[in-house]
């Protein structure tokens, strides 16, 4: 979990395949989609914990998204039942990520899921959108002083300062999100993301929600260096999210253009690479004799041309040479040299 609190100007892309609740209700899926997040090259894997009970009420609606991705009769409820895991096979989880080499996360989402995820010394929370305004649920978070990765979905700047000044002991990642799934891309605003870069100065990133991998990249470049991506083994399963999640080998095209943009981020210095000297010498010109020109002779326009390679006097010494004196014969095509005139 270091790379993703080092620094909010380090070029690093922590990404995160947010399983959440994709394994629906089975432990044995759960543990799949660890393996094949391993195989994309994931930084980390994320589940959800809760207790439905504890969650929603007996009559709670479901959202649009829900309705149309599961049974229209079912309440919530009755379609968190079958989602939920128990807590011990979060701790069976947690330690097959560990044999793994993945960071395990988790969102909690109510007060007895986030004590068990802190009892096992979760390497950090995840506040989903829907608790990013909870703000008791947020003091009792910053009590573990564990890290924070924070989703902004649906709140704007005040309510996001609010949860930050509930959460003071806790290093945070903010991430940008917009909370529908999939996410209709005129509501995707990806320059909120330099928004909250700016304003909170804190580590941020994105929650994405759109189809393909195309808006992850785009976040990175704007400056999301945590990229969290719904995953599923199979888009075609029922359950609520994965319409709107990567399939095993869309997730490993994400991380391998995401290390890609890593590599090509650079430090910013303006300068000519290594791989460009080669091209550099033979692209770039010098100033050359456009004919014979005899010692002694003060050079004048007709005397000089500009060709290629670039291994000479660079063309921006051309009108600093007229007028000067040359100091031996030159042939027609040789490349001038300070040498050559005084």
């Amino acid at each position: 979990m270091t790379q993703l609190f080092k620094s909010k100007d380090q070029p690093y892309f922590y990404v995160i395949a947010e399983v959440g609740v994709n394994h629906n209700g089975s432990l044995e899926r759960a543990l799949e989609c660890v393996d094949k997040a391993v195989e994309a090259g994931a930084d980390a894997v994320k589940f959800q914990t809760f207790v439905s009970e504890n969650l929603v009420t007996s009559s709670a609606n479901k959202a649009e998204y829900q309705e149309k991705n599961t049974e229209s009769s079912e309440s919530q409820l009755e379609m968190l039942k079958k989602l939920e895991l128990k807590f011990e096979d979060f701790r069976l989880l947690q330690h097959y990520c560990m044999e793994k080499g993945i960071d395990f996360l988790s969102t909690p989402f109510d007060e007895e899921s986030a004590a068990f995820l802190d009892s096992i010394e979760v390497q950090a929370f995840k506040v989903g959108s829907g608790d990013m305004n909870n703000i008791p649920f947020l003091h009792q978070l910053n009590s573990y002083r564990r890290p924070i990765l924070l989703s902004t979905g649906m709140a704007n700047l005040e309510e996001i300062k609010e949860a930050l000044v509930a959460i003071p002991d806790c290093q945070v990642a903010l991430l940008h999100c917009t909370s529908d799934y999939p996410a209709p891309l005129v509501d995707v605003n990806l320059a909120a993301i330099q928004t909250l870069r700016d304003k909170f100065n804190q580590v941020t990133g994105y929650s994405d929600h759109t189809e393909g991998i195309e808006i992850s990249l785009a976040a990175a470049a704007f400056g999301a260096q945590v990229i969290e991506k719904h995953f599923t083994l199979d888009r075609q399963l029922p359950g609520p999210d994965h319409k709107a999640s990567l399939e095993p080998k869309e997730l490993s095209r994400l991380v391998k253009a995401l290390r890609g943009l890593q590599l090509a981020w650079g430090d910013g210095d303006k300068r000519c690479m290594p791989s460009e000297m080669n091209t550099r010498i033979v692209a770039r010109k010098s100033i050359v004799a456009a004919r014979n020109i005899p010692l002694g002779k003060v050079l004048e326009k007709a005397d000089l041309t500009i060709k290629r390679p670039g291994t000479g006097l660079s063309p921006k010494y051309y009108y600093e040479l007229l007028g000067q004196t040359a100091t031996r014969e030159i042939e027609e095509e040789e490349l001038l040299s300070w040498g050559d005139v005084k």
